[in-house]
């Protein structure tokens, strides 16, 4: 046995605690009860058994009982940092296994790791009781381990038939025989309640919650005994998730085991058995949803430890100078109410799927808003363009710094001074080379950038010099409003303070911040006010006095926090 995963031995010792002697969880009058047990690895289906599609549920499904997969003692390091420690989990036949943790607790890694994506440094799986070894998402995929992510990963020029049967077609005498091909793609949707048309419709005519199904269909047409789905209600409407949970109940009870990955905790009592927890790159414990509430999952995932606001500036009064009063934009959000005074840091927060990051989009005219209004110094606008809203005095800081805010092989003084033309040109054609020179040597002092000389390539600078960079973009024309999206994103720990400390100074300078966010110790330390959205419109606000459980548990779907926030 070679590097990675070992089959069946025990991993090599560590000196860490494993998730057994990982922090306890907080002792208040919420505190989740024991975690259970894992189940014995004994086989829950026989070996070579194909999973069933349309019709199957004459067969009796595998005891839920039985473990089917079963991880002990998983660790993984990327460099020097250590991504999940002494992490277990054991998943049931027929059941759906909710795994839940803050962003960079671990899941992603370990869900990796599950698909073969990704191989262990330490520890063990077993499936249907037998010790393997998982290298390659091939590997996965022959013992019928399959994921399906947030956004389906599918070839949108192609039909369903081909997307499903991709690299395994049904052929005869050499040929692919679309006639046998349609008709099992056609079982597999009755499986799913979807039309037996959409065997031959091309899948960028679906919408997202059909290409989803489709991922589905495609994972049951390479027999999958595990389905992981990943975010898979963050996209989809109320009406869309009731049938993506009934087409997870009518697959546990033909057998299939789900792992059921999800940032709003609410809607795992309606589908799930069990719950495992992680938390910075541990697993806290596996416990039976049923007794559990929002609030006890949020603590356990938090450590019960209350993030004050370390915020000690002195809130602004006076008018705001961003008002958004009933706004909504179709299919994304609606009835969203905010508002930031100058000199105010408000921090927006809410989890995949919430609708935040559209609100940010639609405040700096990338979507035009369909509904509300939005104000600023009082005065309506409708930003129609970004170009349209920096002229207004609004400027966004884009969350994908590398897709949205970099030109790679461009030098910092041309990634400052991208978009300003107007104001750095020589008679409003040609850019003014030394006024450019000037504007970019004046934000490298400001914001401290780290760089022999403002003509080095912005691909060569770390990740947080070059957010700083990517930010000095945004301030060349001194904007009323920052909207700041994953500010610190990506970026190490030094570089994140000095992100803090500079949008601390914007703010004493007068400029309005909202800080669009999913990092929530963040939020807490940096806002003056924060304001959550979920479901797609805002729902309650906290003060200075909000904590990690506070401000998770009512993003997450807990009705009590919501009702307790401060106004």
């Amino acid at each position: 046995m070679t590097d990675g995963v070992t089959a069946g031995g025990q991993p090599p010792a560590e000196p860490q605690a494993g998730p057994s002697s990982a922090p306890a969880a907080p002792t208040t009058a919420s505190t989740a009860p024991a975690a259970s047990t894992a189940a014995p690895a004994d086989p829950a289906v026989p070996a070579g058994t194909e999973l069933p599609v349309a019709g199957a549920g004459d067969r009796p499904a595998p005891d839920s009982g039985l473990a089917r997969l079963v991880l002990t003692g998983i660790s993984k390091r990327y460099g020097a940092v250590r991504a999940i420690r002494n992490a277990d989990m054991t998943v049931k036949a027929g059941q759906v296994h909710a795994l839940v943790g803050e962003n960079g607790a671990g899941k992603s890694t370990l869900i990796k790791i599950v698909s073969g994506a990704e191989t262990a440094d330490t520890g063990t799986i077993e499936f249907e009781g037998a010790p393997v070894t998982i290298s390659s998402t091939v590997d996965a995929m022959a013992l019928g381990i399959a994921t399906v992510y947030q956004e389906p990963q599918l070839f949108a020029e192609l039909t369903v038939s081909e997307n499903i049967f991709m690299g395994r077609e049904i052929r005869t005498a050499g040929r692919v025989d679309w006639a046998a091909q349609n008709a099992k793609v056609v079982e597999l949707l009755e499986l799913l309640r979807l039309p037996a048309r959409y065997a031959t419709a091309v899948v960028g005519t679906l919408s997202i919650a059909q290409q989803q199904q489709v991922s589905i269909a495609k994972a049951l047409a390479g027999n999958a005994k595990i389905l992981i789905l990943d975010e898979p209600s963050a996209i989809l409407t109320d009406a869309e998730i009731d049938v993506l949970f009934d087409v997870v109940r009518r697959l546990t009870a033909s057998g299939v085991s789900v792992v059921y990955i999800s940032h709003r905790l609410d809607e795992l009592f309606r589908i799930a058995q069990e719950v495992t927890v992680m938390r910075d790159g541990q697993t806290i414990g596996t416990y039976p949803i049923a007794d559990l509430t929002v609030r006890q999952i949020a603590e356990l995932m938090v450590g019960g430890i209350l993030s004050e606001h370390h915020s000690e500036r002195s809130v602004p009064s006076g008018e705001p100078a961003l008002v958004l009063s009933d706004l909504g934009l179709a299919g994304r959000f609606h009835s969203v109410d905010v508002s930031v005074r100058p000199g105010e840091i408000v921090g927006l927060y809410g989890l995949v799927g919430s609708g935040v990051s559209e609100i940010a989009a639609t405040i700096y005219g990338i979507d035009r808003a369909t509904e509300g209004e939005i104000r600023l110094d009082g005065k309506r606008i409708s930003p129609r363009s970004p170009r349209d809203a920096q002229r207004l005095g609004i400027a966004l800081l884009p969350a994908n710094r590398k897709l949205q805010g970099m030109f790679g092989f461009q030098s910092i003084a041309f990634n400052i001074s991208a978009g300003h033309l107007p104001l750095l040109s020589r008679f409003g054609t040609w850019m003014d080379r030394s006024r450019e020179k000037s504007v970019a040597r004046d934000m490298i002092a400001r914001l401290a950038v780290r760089t022999p000389h403002e003509r080095q390539a912005i691909s060569a600078m770390s990740g947080g010099n070059a957010q700083k960079v990517v930010l000095a973009r945004q301030l060349v024309e001194r904007p009323k409003v920052l909207v700041l999206a994953e500010p610190t994103q990506g970026v190490d720990v030094g570089a994140k303070e000095e992100i803090h400390r500079i949008i601390a100074e914007l703010a004493q300078g007068g400029t309005a911040v909202l800080v669009v966010t999913s990092d929530l110790p963040e939020a807490l330390r940096i806002s003056d006010r924060i304001q959550v959205v979920r479901g797609g419109t805002t729902t309650v606000e906290f003060g200075p006095d909000a904590t990690q459980v506070d401000v998770l548990a009512a993003a997450a779907g807990d009705v009590a926090a919501s009702d307790g926030g401060a106004s």
